[in-house]
């Protein structure tokens, strides 16, 4: 899996010791005192502080049970770096389409608050089968629905859009060394019924959980190399871009490139 790395929200204190110096890239650091060789001095030093991180991994890097070890293998090691770090997943490779599938095979016009209900499935299998192979690994996990956190949406069933996270749980539980698996792409309405954001959605849950967690970083995870100036399996003289501003990406986005979900990267 490859991934796409980007800043959801910046760290904010007022406190001198914790301030990042984002040119530079250094992260924030945490005086240590320590004894010094000469009586009645101190020395202070400077360790990295913990970094809290959202890891998003798509259908295709969650597709059978060895990819889902591999994941589990990349979220220890994030782990064992001493950050705080969410993960949010999606379905498996293929189960969505199939869900809905049933769905539209049922009824041509059926009822999009029992569609959702339906295709809301595909990622409560994931996170719990993540969750079991971090355990397994040594890792402290739990698998989260988006109504047990809660991610409150509107009630536009199908293609729902994210109004509020109630992140303080998750935070508690980051702090304390879990590592919450959260099911991309659904919430809650507010009429208590399960939501989905749109194909793609879980990208957007991705960010919108690094805001509400504060998290330093949001990576999302992808089977592509990156994002390119034009589709490359068009255009052989497309070139891959090493950095590219939010403003571009959404542009892209919205003209059709599938590397992110537009509104993935307009909340971002």
């Amino acid at each position: 899996a490859r991934t796409v790395s980007f800043t959801a929200v910046r760290c904010r204190t007022t406190h001198p010791a914790l301030q990042r110096n984002t040119g530079a890239g250094i992260r924030a650091a945490r005086p240590v005192a320590t004894a010094s060789p000469e009586p009645g001095h101190e020395m202070v030093h400077f360790r990295p502080a913990m970094t809290r991180i959202v890891m998003k991994f798509g259908g295709t890097s969650v597709a059978d049970l060895d990819r889902i070890r591999n994941v589990a293998a990349r979220v220890k090691r994030e782990v064992e770096a001493g950050n705080e770090v969410a993960v949010v997943v999606s379905a498996m490779a293929g189960a969505t389409n199939q869900l809905v599938k049933w769905c539209q095979e049922l009824s041509p016009l059926h009822d999009a608050r029992e569609y959702d209900t339906v295709v809301a499935t595909g990622e409560q299998v994931t996170i719990g089968l993540l969750a079991i192979a971090l355990q397994a690994a040594g890792i402290d996990a739990r698998s989260w629905q988006g109504w047990q956190i809660p991610i409150r949406t509107d009630d536009a069933h199908g293609k729902a859009r994210v109004e509020a996270i109630e992140g303080a749980e998750l935070i508690r539980r980051m702090q304390s060394g879990q590592v919450p698996v959260v099911a991309g792409f659904q919430g809650i309405g507010p009429d208590n019924r399960v939501t989905t954001l749109g194909r793609g959605g879980s990208d957007l849950s991705a960010v919108a959980l690094a805001a509400a967690v504060r998290a330093e970083r949001c990576d999302i995870y992808t089977d592509v190399d990156g994002v390119y100036t034009t589709d490359p399996r068009i255009v052989p003289r497309a070139r891959k871009l090493e950095r590219i501003s939010y403003e571009e990406m959404l542009e892209l986005a919205s003209v059709g490139a599938k590397v992110l979900q537009t509104r993935s990267v307009e909340l971002a």
